[in-house]
């Protein structure tokens, strides 16, 4: 039986919301109607990347559209970004020594691969959004979340499309401000690849494919991804 929420309303996604239920534990609830066997799959990515020591959320449960986890308390690293943005550089390469730490953990049985059509050969754990705004820097380390997206692939598929969601996200405001944000958007993008990459051209078209692929993508990042070269 799913557990009901008795706690604070604390986060909201396109198709989750999260609880505090108190004992350092939070309940992430979907409310798209989806299969419970993906709430269950995502449950099981979560421990496997942790039993291979990827810096994840505590997972104690996993029932119907519910998910009752360890709450990471502290700021995402977006939200460092723009209170420090002289952090930029050491939070980029702190973005590349986790992708480095993800792609330790070994692919999945019973996960979907993707990436390329091969045997599978060289495949690991992939996150597939793993940027700053899945990213809580808690008083104890960082910790990843919002894995719904894993899969087993190449470890350079998961920067390239990490570089394409930095490279090419929107940037809300317009004048000169927008000129600044873009300027730190572009030297943190540069910083990650030059510590997680090299990216191949290969690799980067894909990685623009599969944005513009993605429903959620907005308008003004879909228009700036279909200039980039990914036929």
């Amino acid at each position: 039986m799913a557990v009901e929420a008795p706690g604070a309303l604390i986060g909201a996604g396109r198709n989750a919301d999260v609880y505090d239920i108190g004992g350092g534990r939070v309940l992430r609830r979907y409310r798209d109607g989806r299969d419970p066997r993906g709430v269950e799959l995502q449950a099981q990515v979560m421990r496997h990347a942790r039993a291979f020591g990827a810096p994840v959320p505590e997972v104690f449960e996993a029932t119907g559209p519910d998910i009752i986890m360890e709450r990471a308390d502290g700021p995402t690293m977006l939200e460092t970004l723009g209170r420090r943005p002289w952090s930029l550089r050491g939070q980029a390469r702190l973005l590349a020594r986790l992708h480095h730490l993800v792609h330790q953990v070994p692919a999945m049985p019973g996960l979907r691969t993707v990436g390329d059509d091969d045997d599978g050969d060289g495949h690991v754990l992939v996150h597939r959004d793993l940027h700053p705004l899945n990213v809580i820097l808690t008083p104890t380390g960082p910790l990843i979340i919002d894995w719904e997206g894993a899969a087993n692939a190449p470890a350079v598929y998961d920067v390239a499309l990490t570089w394409a969601i930095l490279g090419f996200s929107d940037v809300p405001d317009g004048g000169l401000k927008a000129v600044m944000i873009r300027s730190l958007q572009a030297l943190f993008t540069r910083t990650f690849v030059r510590a997680a990459g090299p990216i191949d051209q290969t690799w980067r078209a894909m990685a623009v494919r599969h944005r513009l692929a993605d429903p959620n993508t907005l308008p003004t990042e879909r228009a700036r991804l279909e200039r980039f070269p990914h036929g």
